[in-house]
């Protein structure tokens, strides 16, 4: 495979596509190392496997990139010891796909087409949602007489109401919502800013959680344990609470209500997205309050609702066999 005039390194030309996912694509920075990680990942193999120092664009062979799948599919997880789920292996792949595109449009280089490489089918998802009595009695379960559990009251209430990603929700300041209306805008993933609604009781918990406070701080929610607070910040922002720690008191708190449902805050946004859709809203409306870029990836919420729909068949059959009963028994009156 033929290269226009470049002895540029994969390595090098990965550090472009990054940069130019920042500038250009104004992609996040998670989303960003997220990138890195998986075309490292491919970079360090390829090395190994061809036994080089570097990788370069010539060695970008379509049989590289099979075995490179054929490796991935046999993989173990260092934390599940399980094989890589189809899904995780397609993000790999999904970034290798990105990252030839860009060497072809934006660098013009002769390497293997995007569309070569096939995808396959993902894992079925499956996402976890939480009932009302499991909703409720996650709800309960924080101490009310301590400011961090008003505040955990707070963080669960906003989930639920919003549908926000853990990561959006640690992002947010005390001026970005509105208690009054109700309703603010949250910038999401690939930096596309979208508009979420709290509930009555959300606004309300918020409102009793920074009644507890009497600081000027930035953060919406703030942590209340770990290392001191930095000297030199004034505004708050090395006490703002991590994704790490929300997905900590979740945990705590599902323990603590004894849930058969392994929680996290993302089944609550499972569970927001679900019942939606049971309660009628459309598709397209849910992936915009979700923030998802493609209604393909709202549509793993579907499935959860087909019961609901079973039911809906179900009822409309019978209904139907009762109006034939009753066209029937008026023919045996017509004719007797």
């Amino acid at each position: 495979m033929t290269t226009t005039s470049s002895n540029n390194t994969i390595r090098g030309l990965v550090t472009r596509y990054l940069e130019h996912c920042e500038i250009e694509k104004n992609l996040s920075q998670s989303t960003i190392r997220m990138y890195h990680f998986y075309l490292t990942d491919f970079i360090q193999w390829s090395c190994e496997t061809l036994d080089k120092d570097e990788l370069h664009p010539d060695d970008l062979e379509p049989e590289l990139i099979r075995k490179y799948r054929i490796n991935l599919n046999r993989r173990i997880s260092s934390k599940s010891n399980e094989e890589f789920k189809k899904s995780t292996q397609k993000t790999f792949l999904v970034a290798i796909r990105a990252f030839l595109k860009y060497l072809i449009v934006e660098e013009g280089l002769e390497v293997v087409a995007p569309e070569q490489i096939i995808l396959g089918r993902s894992d079925d998802r499956n996402p976890k949602v939480l009932n009302e009595d499991q909703l409720r009695r996650l709800f309960e379960t924080q101490d009310l007489s301590k400011r961090s559990g008003i505040r955990d009251r707070a963080i669960l209430e906003t989930l639920f109401s919003t549908g926000l990603r853990v990561s959006e929700l640690v992002a947010l300041n005390i001026d970005d919502i509105n208690l009054d209306s109700g309703e603010f805008s949250v910038l999401g993933k690939g930096r596309k800013v979208r508009t979420v609604y709290l509930s009555a009781s959300a606004r309300e918990w918020i409102r009793r959680y920074l009644s507890t406070r009497s600081d000027n701080f930035i953060p919406l929610f703030l942590r209340y344990s770990g290392k001191r607070m930095e000297s030199d910040d004034v505004d708050g922002e090395s006490l703002r609470l991590t994704a790490r720690s929300v997905q900590r008191l979740v945990k705590k708190y599902v323990l603590r209500a004894g849930l058969s449902v392994d929680a996290t805050p993302h089944t609550l946004r499972h569970t927001f997205a679900t019942g939606l859709l049971r309660e009628g809203a459309d598709l397209r409306s849910v992936q915009e309050l979700l923030g998802h870029s493609n209604v393909a990836t709202t549509q793993i919420y579907t499935h959860v609702t087909n019961k609901q729909l079973k039911d809906v068949h179900k009822k409309f059959h019978k209904d139907v066999e009762l109006d034939d009963e009753d066209v029937s028994d008026d023919l045996v009156d017509t004719i007797g």
